[in-house]
């Protein structure tokens, strides 16, 4: 069966209504509300065709019909126009990521997954940097006591890492300073999982006379390091679903709660490889996801993906703004961290 023009005015005419609505449209309610030019009898011919095509579902068989997956998806990929921001939303996009708190990254990335709930009206997921990706940009030693050292670790996406490290004696200040010196020469720009054998070899012969010092910090920075080791999953706006009725039915509210609440499986479905990823209903592999749609999209430092950042929702989501708001979004993140870490 051929798609034709006609077919597709009337499909997108049904997911307009249905995102708007959420109710299941019928042919009259098309015939009244979009100028087509043809009679109802006509839509609802043409109807049971994309129903028999895959790209409409029935309820019951007095019910109007609502877009499935196929339906979405062919929406998405060819007739979909995104949505213009507004002036207003593009400033708010602008100033509230641009003032959050000194652009250490992570906060940046908190503040943007704020405001993809606000500005979305869904549940936002940001899976953050690892650290084991991060690139270490400055180690400091410094003197707590004349038994205790504290190391701290900066990375070049600002993840900020504090370790106490107990030492049986004493050491200066200026002894400190010169071993912090070989710790930044030996290790800058290198992330954890770079710090091989032969580079604590090498560490071991610059710390000559300093061994029990050497002793006590390679665990330390190690421990430090791998505190994060997975990416950490941050989530905002988990009952903005409430928002959709959908989800008054409290089995399917419970389910989506219940998915939410399981940070090993919403790593899954926000992988993403691509400037925009679009997983619609049983394109998700989870079970629990079948019914809803993930849109996501990678940040990066310098061309080097650090982490992503999405919405989950039901598939009726008005996608066009979605997907025009989380660019925004992206872009907005990617210019502050690249402007930050330039250097």
């Amino acid at each position: 069966m051929e798609m034709d023009k006609r077919k597709i005015r009337i499909l997108q005419a049904i997911i307009q209504d249905y995102i708007n609505t959420a109710e299941p449209v019928g042919s009259r309610t098309i015939a009244k509300k979009y100028d087509l030019g043809i009679s109802s009898a006509t839509i609802r011919n043409e109807m049971s065709d994309l129903e028999d095509m895959g790209y409409l579902e029935q309820l019951h068989s007095s019910s109007g019909r609502k877009p499935s997956d196929k339906g979405y998806r062919l929406y998405v990929d060819n007739f979909m126009q995104l949505h213009k921001l507004s002036p207003l939303e593009e400033h708010i996009i602008k100033t509230h990521i641009l003032n959050s708190a000194l652009y250490e990254a992570d906060k940046v990335i908190k503040q943007a997954t704020t405001l993809l709930a606000e500005l979305t009206g869904l549940t936002s997921i940001v899976k953050s940097p690892s650290s084991k990706k991060s690139c270490i940009k400055a180690v400091q030693l410094m003197n707590i006591d004349s038994n205790n050292i504290l190391s701290v670790i900066i990375t070049d996406t600002s993840i900020i890492r504090n370790n106490v490290i107990r030492l049986k004696q004493s050491v200066s200040t200026d002894v400190l300073a010169k071993l912090s010196n070989i710790l930044n020469a030996r290790l800058n720009n290198l992330t954890v999982e770079e710090i091989n054998l032969e580079v604590i070899n090498n560490l071991r012969n610059d710390f000559r006379g300093y061994e029990d010092i050497f002793n006590a910090i390679i665990p330390a920075l190690y421990e430090s390091l791998n505190s994060i080791d997975t990416s950490d999953i941050y989530l905002e706006g988990t009952t903005n679903i409430f928002n959709y009725p959908e989800y008054n039915d409290i089995e399917k509210a419970k389910n989506f709660l219940s998915l939410i609440d399981n940070k090993d499986k919403i790593k899954n479905l926000i992988n993403s490889s691509d400037s925009i990823t679009i997983k619609i209903g049983e394109e998700n592999f989870i079970e629990d996801a079948k019914d809803c749609t993930v849109i996501s999209a990678v940040y990066s430092l310098k061309d080097k993906p650090l982490g992503t950042i999405g919405v989950i929702g039901p598939t009726r989501m008005p996608y066009s703004k979605v997907i025009s708001i989380l660019e925004e979004i992206v872009n907005e993140v990617n210019n502050i961290l690249n402007n930050e870490y330039n250097d």
